[in-house]
């Protein structure tokens, strides 16, 4: 099919089952943020802003990426950092030549060879964040500051890399956003819209850098964000990059007013006559089970880019990533989970370590994952309150327990059996005996449990009574 450069157009666009398969991709926030690699630890967005108020959170801002804004704030905690650590004439631009020669230590094939264990399906870069920093050799430098850009092809050589393992690349761009263009101080959630560039100037470079990075990369995603400036042409662009990438997903950020805060700190709604393949909501996530495709995102800790002071106390623990995920996956959406670089590549360790356990969680119960569809019903939980999950490919229904139970035999509540039902624990052959209780089915598990956070049952001919 070939687009049109109209919305209604562009609108015809499907989601392709890659998407839908994919299940888990990992974001990587990597700039010259990564050189002072700080921030407050003011805890997740979404909590923060709901308990403390969105002035609060800006102030004292656990997103390392947003160092550039951070320091602005006369007496917040960033400027009373940087000045103590960098002095108060160093600018947030002199950090690009630390970067630069950083970057020259960075080995592309490892951090792709650690997506590929963690089993992430997909990656998104952010090529370029709020800072205006790039990290690709645009034909568009930064208007305002001179050889304001990656010294590598960062965006080249890592979808080089990943597409190598197997994995699809993606690519994140602040459409709205660009802190070298415009300085104005960020200070609450109606500044982030009300401080969008509008100039035609900068809706010619925003395009431009767009059409650019889809010709030379060819991204299987393009993942904006902070809407995009009220005069770009965005059925034009949508319909060009469609037809260079037909398979190509477009996510919910690039609208043009203002959307509506929810109390928790994510977004409702979206602005009328913009076109999207999927919501994106961020450090938050769905009750329920939605038609709408869907992705949240979030880092491992508080914060997208490397904050130096995140040890494991800020990060999620193993168990915690893996429930949000079985849960994520049970409601129809993704899960985009980020990685924070270090200036010269890489990751930090704990974040590392964190990627690898759930990567050999994956290779245990990642069919119960990959490739799945929502079932009719998304959750459930057995009688003794042990909460479980739901995914179905083909004729099998997945049943993933959020832990370990107390006892060996186990009744999901709700699950119906019939003569041809069957159970499996997946990473072991046998099969379960059960039998039929009322409106519950009975399980009887193995003597002895693998020691994980949750536990993947594959059902044959089961049904919701």
């Amino acid at each position: 099919m070939t687009f049109a450069a109209t919305i209604e157009s562009v609108r015809q666009h499907q989601i392709p089952d890659w998407y839908h398969d994919a299940k888990f991709g990992i974001f990587i926030h990597w700039g010259l943020y990564s050189v002072p690699g700080w921030a407050p630890l003011s805890g997740d967005i979404s909590q923060t802003i709901k308990e403390l108020g969105p002035e609060y959170w800006f102030a004292s801002n656990s997103y390392a990426e947003w160092y550039l804004n951070s320091m602005k704030f006369e007496n917040g905690p960033t400027r009373k950092y940087h000045d103590a650590t960098y002095g108060p004439d160093f600018a947030y631009e002199d950090f690009a030549p630390h970067f630069n020669e950083a970057v020259k230590n960075w080995n592309p094939e490892d951090m792709a060879a650690l997506f590929q264990r963690a089993g992430a399906r997909y990656t998104v870069l952010t090529t370029k964040h709020h800072d205006g920093f790039t990290l690709w050799p645009s034909a568009h430098p930064c208007p305002t500051r001179p050889g304001y850009q990656a010294s590598r092809d960062v965006t080249g050589e890592l979808s080089s890399a990943v597409r190598a393992r197997g994995l699809r690349m993606g690519l994140y761009y602040s459409g709205g956003l660009d802190w070298a263009v415009s300085e104005a101080r960020v200070e609450n959630l109606r500044d982030v819209w009300g401080t969008i560039v509008q100039t035609p100037e900068f809706v010619a470079y925003s395009t431009a850098h767009w059409r650019e990075l889809i010709d030379r990369y060819q991204p299987s995603i393009m993942w904006n964000d902070i809407g995009a400036p009220w005069a770009m042409d965005l059925p034009e662009l949508f319909a060009y990059y469609y037809n260079q990438v037909p398979d190509g997903v477009i996510n919910d950020r690039f609208g043009q007013t203002m959307p509506v805060m929810k109390e928790n700190g994510g977004i409702e709604g979206h602005p009328v006559g913009v076109h999207y393949d999927y919501v994106t909501p961020e450090y938050a996530s769905f009750e329920t089970r939605q038609t709408q495709k869907w992705e949240t995102t979030r880092g491992i800790g508080h914060s997208f880019g490397y904050n130096r002071d995140e040890g494991d106390d800020q990060l999620l623990a193993l168990p915690a990533l893996v429930h949000l995920f079985v849960d994520i996956v049970s409601k129809n959406g993704n899960l985009l989970l980020n990685v924070g670089p270090m200036a010269d590549g890489t990751i930090p360790a704990n974040q590392r370590e964190r990627l690898e356990e759930f990567g050999r969680w994956l290779d245990v119960n990642g069919e119960g994952m990959f490739g799945t569809r929502p079932w009719s019903t998304a959750e459930s939980e057995t009688t003794d309150g042990l909460g479980v999950r739901f995914t179905t490919q083909g004729e099998a229904v997945y049943a993933t327990l959020l832990g370990t139970p107390g006892e060996r035999k186990i009744s999901i509540v709700g699950l119906g059996a019939n003569l041809n039902t069957s159970c499996q624990l997946l990473g072991q052959a046998s099969v379960l005996p059960w039998q039929q209780d009322g409106d519950n089915l009975t399980i009887t598990l193995p003597e002895q449990l693998p020691d994980s956070p949750a536990h993947s049952l594959k059902l044959m001919a089961v049904s919701v009574p």
